[in-house]
């Protein structure tokens, strides 16, 4: 008799073949590995009873001035706050410009080549796309600041709950704008400025109603040497940093007369999509590229990734201008969701489990969010515009697994007979285990169980790669750690 731990690291790897993660964790789904141990993710419930209209594409959460926290949502049609009750209002501002629910190839007479379509039809410009409505939100002070890449107005919000008050253009600021961003030093970046895409234009300092440069204020203007288009702005400790589609960029507070210092920090690394980049801890910056993963922890540097070769291949590139990022500092996680190469919507992700170094994947439709802060538990957007609490209980939805790659227990000609499975669980019962055999890389396989674990667990089968799936069968908040074989060997085959 021999005991064969099935003893795996953390995370999925997804690049390649299936043998090519052999030893490792293949598939999964709405699982984490966390301290040592494979467990479900938490659930969600439903934070109020009113869903936003159109597709959420920007959330931000912050607190007034007397600590109370608010939550806005913007989607491709509206605006929309919620109380800290789960009460929601419609601040859409008067004259906004609905934008686009999903990305769109631009089509125009002169695209392709001649004869591609009937005279008078016009052509499709496979090589440009016109991105998805998304919002940037952002607060100054106690209010709110938004705005939307499609309509490009920046506008503010006072908190005015109880009365018909909306969002409104702030005064004298520029038009036609990609994102905004609020400076640690208070002045307010509007990002892709007068339509210029690689300009950078703010407000003079504590007043965003002064944007025309003088001797006696700090308004000013600067534009990248880029050929990218800017996507999107961040806070991060000491600097802030600037995305075009192309390149990262830096801009410092260095005084007067320039006001800003700006630098290229990273060339090859442009953002996806403009809700494609989540902060840490104010000091770090993960995000998603056309190239790959990246990060800041003071230089911009390639993020190895398990899943990459995996994550590219599923998605519809079509509409990556819709990926969102979300941090969870509890776990330690940021999120990207994104829409799979059959659907148009968010209904994917991939996580990268910054403190333990590995990856994730599997299903979940949330088409924006963020973390913690003003509230105490992760928020996120469905696709069926209901604002949802997330890390709450546990999930009990959908195909909850971790699938492994094929591991070994046999070598040349010979194969090994499984008789038992000793399981290794915190609670005994709380999933089922299927195995599935084959004796080479590309042969059929054939699945044994679903088998309810007992100590131990009575199996019958043979095989020279084994994979195995665990699969919750009880909603608890399971746990399980390293499984063994009983083995003995089947001789040749």
């Amino acid at each position: 008799m021999a005991l064969i731990p099935i003893q795996l690291p953390p995370g999925v790897y997804r690049n390649g073949t299936e043998l090519q993660s052999a030893g490792r964790w293949f598939d999964a789904n709405l699982v984490r590995w966390f301290e040592n141990t494979i467990r479900p993710v938490g659930g969600w419930r439903k934070r109020g009873n009113n869903a936003v209209t159109g597709k959420g594409r920007g959330l931000f959460t912050w607190e007034d001035n007397d600590g109370e926290p608010w939550v806005a949502v913007g989607t491709h049609t509206k605006l929309f706050v919620y109380r800290v009750d789960g009460a929601i209002k419609d601040i859409t501002p008067t004259g906004f410009v609905a934008g686009d629910e999903n990305a769109s190839y631009k089509t125009g007479y002169g695209y392709a080549q001649y004869g591609t379509q009937p005279y008078g039809v016009e052509r499709i410009n496979f090589s440009v796309i016109t991105p998805a409505t998304t919002w940037s939100l952002d607060s100054w002070g106690e209010y709110l600041v938004a705005c939307a890449n499609k309509d490009g107005e920046l506008y503010e919000w006072q908190l005015d709950f109880n009365t018909p008050t909306l969002a409104a253009p702030i005064a004298n600021s520029p038009i036609n704008c990609k994102a905004v961003l609020v400076t640690s030093e208070r002045f307010i970046f509007a990002l892709g400025a007068g339509g210029n895409p690689r300009k950078v234009q703010w407000c003079d300092q504590e007043n965003n109603t002064v944007w025309t440069p003088t001797t006696l204020n700090q308004a000013g203007d600067f534009e990248l040497v880029t050929s990218g288009t800017l996507k999107a702005g961040k806070r991060v400790r000491g600097i802030h940093l600037l995305w075009t589609d192309v390149d990262c960029h830096s801009a410092q507070y260095i005084g007067q007369p320039f006001v800003y210092g700006f630098e290229k920090i990273g060339s090859g690394c442009g953002l996806i999509g403009a809700q494609a980049v989540a902060i840490v801890a104010d000091t770090s910056a993960f995000w998603m590229s056309q190239s790959g993963f990246w990060m800041y922890d003071g230089v911009v540097k390639p993020l190895q990734s398990d899943v990459s070769d995996y994550v590219f291949r599923n998605m519809n590139q079509s509409q990556s201008s819709k990926v969102y990022a979300v941090h969870n500092s509890q776990y330690g996680e940021v999120w990207w969701f994104y829409p799979s190469a059959t659907s148009n919507e968010i209904d994917s992700y991939v996580l990268y489990n910054y403190r333990e170094g590995h990856w994730n994947i599997g299903l979940l439709s949330r088409t924006c969010g963020t973390g913690t802060g003003a509230f105490d538990k992760p928020l996120m957007v469905g696709v069926d515009g209901y604002l949802y609490e997330h890390e709450i209980g546990l999930a009990n939805t959908g195909d909850i697994y971790a699938e492994s790659g094929p591991f070994q227990i046999a070598t040349g000609d010979n194969i090994m007979s499984v008789r038992e499975v000793i399981p290794d669980e915190l609670n005994q019962g709380n999933v089922a285990l299927t195995f599935s055999t084959r004796f080479y890389p590309n042969g059929a396989s054939e699945a044994h169980g679903p088998y309810s674990t007992a100590n131990p667990t009575s199996v019958r089968f043979s095989g020279r790669q084994i994979k195995m799936k665990l699969q919750q069968s009880q909603s608890t908040d399971w746990r399980v750690g390293t499984m063994r074989l009983d083995a003995v060997a089947g001789g040749r085959r």
